[in-house]
Order: C-alpha cells, then structure tokens, then sequence
C-alpha cells in the first residue's frame, strides 16, 4: 500500500485515511501529577517554610506532597522557582537617584564629543594568600583541590579605570586607599588621556573622592567632570561589574607567597585582558530602567502584604 507521501508501505497505514499524515504516538511515561498537586507545590514553595531548613528542596518537598522528586523539579522549572538559590539587592534611598541615574546613562547611551567616559573605582584589601599545602592539580575523574586554611602575606589595593567607549583599563595598585593614592590615580588618567579631550568619571561617594585636597585638584584641571552615583547604586559604575572579572579569574583560586607575586599577576592579567578588551554595552534608557525597578518594588510589596 503506498502511504500519504507517496512511500510504499506493507499493510494499512496507522492512522486511518490516506489523506492524513501519520503522527506518531507520544514517548514517554503518562503524566503522573495532576494540575491541583502542581498548585499545591507552586503555592507551598511560595507561602511556607519547612520545620527544618530555611528553604524547600526537592527531596523536602517531595515527601511532603506525597510526590517523586522529578515532579517537584519540573514543577518548578515550569513556575521559575530556585528555592535553593537566594540572590542580594540593594535599593538606594538617595533623593537625587532619579537625577543621579539619568545623568550617568546619559553618558552611556550618548557620550559627549570630544570626551572619554571613565567608570572609576579602587578595590581594595585584596589579600595576598597562600595555601597552608600545595594545590592538587586538575586531573581526569578528579577535581583541582584546595586546602582551606591559608597563610596571609598582605594586602594591595586596584586602582581601576575602565574607558566606556573601548574597555581598556587603566589601573594602579598600591598599600592604601586614601585621598593621597586616588590623587596619584588622577594624575595618571590625566597623563595617560589625550590633552584636546574632556574627562567624565562615574564614580561612587566614597570619602576619598570629596576631600579638600581631590577638590583642589579638580578646580586646577577643570576638564575633568565627575558624575557619582546614587547612595546604594554603584550598580551604575559598570567597572564594579568588570572588577568581577580579575577576582574570579585570578585572584580567588590563586596562590601568592608575597604581595609583589599577588600584583604582577594582577598586572599581567590586565595586560592580557587589554589586548582583547570587549566593551559592556547598556541598553536602557534610565526612565526604563527606573520603571522597572518601580514595577519590581510594587511586585514585592504587593507580595508582602
């Protein structure tokens, strides 16, 4: 018998008529959940607490309902629960955020001519830290091991500069952190930055940025502009978000015996890094991003009232 699409086939086509493309039946075990177990799960997760742990697992929530864990999982996949997981926040109570915001995104979205964007910051008390035993290497079936404990050899600090417009960094690093080192920082940006170009820094409100002597420095070389962030919202300084990129790829799994080992490989690591810089790019406009953020806070407050 020849089937819809033209094929011969031995015996009557499965699925009646000819003029009826054969689908075959569905893999897989039958639903074993009904909707209202979902619900009870879903409404669980979301209202209660387990006698025994701050948040549900699986296994917890399973034994529960009465149901298998793989239920459970797939119940909140479909919802986008993560009992497990428990991520920050931060809201900033400044007056001036909604000024403050639409000033730096200004700068993002539509950089001024004839100027650099410079997000700056310092991270400081970066230890230097050694194993109390040698690092077991990486090795098939088996992960790089660590001991816990380790020795501290000192500390730096980095002084960092990411341009808006390329990602190159510029940075410095040094024993401290006060008014007297981020003057230093200024200097190099200033020396380091083509003299017919104006300079706007998106920086936080750290005491270090406002003393007598920063400000006098910044009336002598007024073509620098700085723009700080809102009380809580360094989340605008988008060098916060590359100063990730060094810790977790250098600095957290490393081990240095001395403060001067712990820098050059900072400094290597930014070398590297600029060779191949790739720029973050924002995308929202700031009543965009404050809309959202209204919108999340009415969501949050309506959920715990």
């Amino acid at each position: 018998m020849l089937c819809c699409d033209g094929r011969q086939v031995a015996g009557p086509v499965p699925g009646g008529s000819l003029g009826r493309p054969y689908r075959p039946a569905r893999s897989g075990a039958p639903r074993k959940i009904e909707d209202d177990q979902v619900e009870a799960i879903v409404v669980t997760t979301l209202e209660e607490q387990p006698v025994d742990a701050t948040h549900w697992s699986t296994r917890g929530m399973a034994s529960e309902m009465g149901v298998s864990q793989s239920s459970v999982s797939r119940s909140w996949r479909v919802f986008r629960l993560k009992p497990h997981r428990q991520d920050k926040f931060e809201l900033s109570d400044d007056p001036l955020l909604v000024e403050k915001a639409r000033d730096i995104v200004a700068l993002y979205l539509d950089p001024p001519e004839r100027a650099v964007v410079l997000c700056v910051d310092e991270k400081s008390q970066i230890q230097a830290l050694s194993r109390s035993h040698p690092i077991l290497p990486l090795m098939p079936g088996s992960t790089e091991k660590a001991t816990p404990d380790y020795h501290r050899h000192g500390v730096t600090t980095l002084f960092a500069a990411l341009d808006y417009a390329t990602a190159m960094i510029m940075h410095s690093l040094g024993p401290r952190d006060r008014a007297t080192e981020f003057k230093k920082f200024l200097i190099l940006i200033d020396k380091n930055t083509p003299a017919g170009l104006d300079i706007h820094l998106v920086l936080d409100n750290y005491a270090t940025h406002k003393t007598p002597m920063i400000q006098a420095w910044l009336d002598k070389h007024p073509r620098f502009h700085l723009h700080f962030t809102p009380t809580g919202g360094s989340w605008l300084n988008l060098v916060e978000r590359w100063f990730g990129e060094p810790t977790q790829k250098k600095i957290k799994r490393g081990s240095h015996f001395t403060v001067k080992a712990l820098e050059a490989d900072i400094r290597n690591w930014i070398k590297h890094r600029n060779t191949n810089p790739k720029p973050f790019v924002w995308h929202k406009t700031a009543d965009e991003m404050l809309s959202s953020l209204a919108a999340y806070c009415t969501q949050i407050n309506n959920t715990t009232n």
